[in-house]
């Protein structure tokens, strides 16, 4: 049977990048000693994600370089721990940064970089560039290889997100994520796990970070069980408000038997009927400004 355990980082952020790659790796080590063979961090962990509030060209200065010392560090300790980590930061682009995640296997090799292709232009995000795709890629773990791909917090709201990862064969989808996990946020990553057949992680702020209140959780998205006498609770972890590290087990071979034999995901799918939604941007019944005064 393999189980991979997967850490979230639910940790309050310092002042500065340095100070969070110094309390990032401490972290990184505890989660190592529980056994983890991924830990996950939430979004921008760089600066706290500490943009809201502030001038933008202040904010903007923190960015820094995915060939910063700062993303090589989490890289060489993913080597030294025998453990892949999910990085986020604030990354140096252009004059625009963007919200960005790299994934280290366990021998420290980066295996994916992605950034947040769902900024949020309604409000402080509207000054970062948004990414340009989703990827997957083939993860090397303690229990073998698992394909992993990812979204950052508000690309949850967006069905295609996840879809585009499930048809590029991800398994396990990592989400880290700065804002309040209430009911609704917590359905739209249930509702992902279990249309498309794919484990969610989410990692978040505990409640001491303002506007965040912990919630991190992670959803097996596997509905149905031989043995079971109709469906199962997907959630397998949920953390409370509380700063610290949560584990969650998950039943790799479990979810590929499950996939196999199921009717979500890709399974029967009527692509050439869903023409609308790759069509740019149409005319909506309502829209965000349609609200305004």
């Amino acid at each position: 049977m393999k189980i991979l355990k997967i850490a979230l980082l639910q940790i309050a952020p310092c002042k500065t990048w340095k100070e969070n790659l110094e309390k990032g790796m401490i972290y990184c080590r505890d989660a190592k000693e529980k056994g983890a063979d991924i830990a996950l961090f939430p979004e921008m962990w760089s600066n706290g994600y500490r943009i809201y509030n502030r001038p933008v060209e202040e904010w903007k200065a923190e960015a820094i370089s995915a060939d910063s010392e700062f993303i090589h560090g989490f890289g060489r300790l993913a080597r030294e721990l025998d453990m892949a980590i999910g990085i986020t930061f604030l990354e140096k682009y252009g004059d625009s940064p963007r919200n960005s995640f790299i994934l280290f296997d366990r021998l420290g090799e980066q295996k994916l970089s992605y950034a947040k292709v769902h900024t949020c232009d309604f409000d402080v995000e509207r000054n970062l560039t948004p990414g340009d795709d989703f990827y997957v890629t083939s993860l090397n773990t303690a229990c073998g290889e698992i394909q992993v791909g990812a979204m950052i917090c508000f690309d949850r709201e967006f069905p295609e997100s996840a879809r585009i990862l499930m048809l590029k064969g991800a398994e396990l989808i990592l989400v880290p994520n700065a804002c309040p996990m209430e009911i609704n946020r917590l359905s739209q990553l249930r509702g992902r796990a279990y249309e498309n057949m794919t484990a969610i992680a989410t990692c978040n702020y505990p409640e001491e970070v303002p506007d965040c209140n912990g919630g991190s959780s992670v959803f097996d998205g596997v509905a149905y069980l031989p043995e079971g006498d109709g469906s199962r609770d997907t959630c397998i972890l949920q953390a409370d408000g509380k700063e610290g590290i949560y584990i969650a087990e998950l039943n790799v071979e479990q979810l590929r038997l499950y996939r196999k034999e199921e009717v979500h995901g890709n399974a029967y799918r009527h692509p050439k009927k869903y023409g609308l939604i790759t069509d740019t941007k149409i005319e909506k019944p309502f829209m965000r400004d349609d609200y305004r005064e």
